[in-house]
């Protein structure tokens, strides 16, 4: 008996102590997440054209959208200034990997955030925010999370940056994104049951509140990382003015679906080889955490979700055009020789050839970042005695989008901070 009273009294202190510090610490993160006051910065130019350029310029073919007037095939050089909008939960941060290698590669300049992983998120960004930005300095590459914000963007980069960002079905999206950041939204915490998720879907509004803290996360996420109110209906003129402005401010709006395609689209748009679009999958979740929506709660997530749902149709829209353009053969056979890259880079480079749950990744520096409350995020291991030509490229890949933060010089020690009380909540 005495046993059993000692287990419940343990099991209530524990939670007792882990509550006090989940609360102690959001409060503590939510003070130093706050917007920054704003002061009055001087309007210096930024140059048209940064200094940094790759080592030896390329000169690429261009693809058969580019053909000139006799159907022969021009030149171009790759283009390296870059504006990558990370949304969430899209497979940003495979595709993250993907420009921190290129910019390592070619000595470019990063615009990076100060003391944590993102740009002040959820307020919007502001160029002050910028680690040891100064006005008139040029970037060649942003690409953190942020609440987008153009006019601020625009002071950074070149004129003729390239514009990109991803979107993914947004009830696939709203399930990843209610269980990775669920438990950061108080207001998820009065649902009953086991499954969370399908009783929130029943009566959204039931327990959604607009004003909580970090409500945001789970409503039109998408659409609220671009600036814009995610409150809005999708019949609200105000959203077709977003949509349109997005598809005109963005060259190229990449889908989570089509992955490989858009990686293709991207080389085809900055004019990148094959080599620079060589992947690894990171941040998957192992299968075991994912519900499978039903037929009626994707339909429910979708309506929930609904300016996501339209913003998403019409990037769907013009995916395919793009794919159109491009050539259907033409992009199988490129799909299938970045599958086939990518299989032979795994063989070298993956102990097992494939992910693992988190508890069996030997590096502390290939463990990826863990929602709160259980460990849901799938790494890898390098294998040993890989060929020494392919040993850095291969613990690029594979290295998790904070530690290569970490090797760029971003000071994250606020990320940090979250992190060892996150270990702490985990135990």
């Amino acid at each position: 008996m005495f046993g059993k009273q000692g287990r419940q009294w343990k099991s209530m202190c524990k939670g007792l102590v882990l509550g006090t510090l989940l609360t102690s610490c959001m409060i503590l993160l939510y003070c130093l997440s706050s917007p920054q006051v704003q002061f009055n910065m001087p309007e210096v130019p930024v140059p048209y054209s940064c200094a940094h350029r790759p080592a030896r310029a390329r000169v690429l073919p261009l693809s058969n959208t580019s053909q000139n007037a006799q159907g022969q095939a021009g030149t171009c050089t790759p283009k390296v200034d870059i504006m990558f909008m990370k949304t969430h939960k899209t497979a940003s941060s495979t595709f993250i990997n993907i420009l921190f290698r290129f910019g390592e590669k070619h000595r470019l300049k990063f615009a990076f955030p100060d003391s944590r992983n993102d740009f002040f998120y959820p307020a919007t960004f502001q160029r002050s925010q910028v680690k040891d930005y100064r006005p008139g300095m040029c970037f060649n590459i942003i690409c953190n999370h942020m609440r987008f914000n153009g006019p601020e963007v625009a002071k950074l980069l070149p004129a003729d940056s390239t514009y990109i960002t991803i979107l993914r079905d947004p009830a696939e999206l709203f399930e990843s994104s209610f269980h990775y950041f669920g438990r950061l939204a108080p207001f998820t915490w009065k649902i009953p049951g086991e499954d969370k998720l399908s009783e929130f879907l029943q009566d959204p509004w039931h327990y959604f509140d607009p004003e909580g803290y970090n409500s945001f996360y789970l409503k039109n996420l998408l659409f609220f990382d671009f600036g814009y109110d995610n409150t809005l209906e999708p019949g609200d003129p105000r959203v077709e003015e977003s949509i349109r402005a997005i598809g005109q401010r963005f060259q190229l709006v990449m889908l989570v679906e089509y992955f490989e395609e858009s990686l293709i689209l991207l080389k085809d748009t900055l004019c990148w080889e094959m080599d620079d679009l060589l992947f690894f999958k990171l941040n998957a979740r192992k299968g075991s955490t994912i519900s499978k929506l039903t037929p009626e709660l994707r339909s429910r997530a979708l309506e929930w979700n609904g300016v996501d749902w339209k913003m998403y149709q019409h990037f769907n829209v013009t995916f395919w055009k793009k794919v159109e353009a491009y050539g259907r053969e033409r992009m199988d056979r490129d799909v299938r020789e970045l599958r086939r890259r990518n299989e032979e880079m795994a063989a070298i480079c993956i102990e097992g050839g494939e992910p693992v749950e988190a508890e069996s990744i030997q590096e502390t520096a290939m463990q990826p970042w863990q929602p709160i409350g259980e460990k849901s995020i799938l790494g890898y291991n390098l294998k040993k005695n890989i060929d020494k030509k392919y040993r850095k490229l291969c613990r690029k890949m594979l290295t998790p989008e904070l530690q290569y933060l970490t090797e760029l010089g971003v000071n994250l020690w606020i990320t940090k901070l979250w992190g060892r009380v996150r270990d702490i909540i985990n135990w």
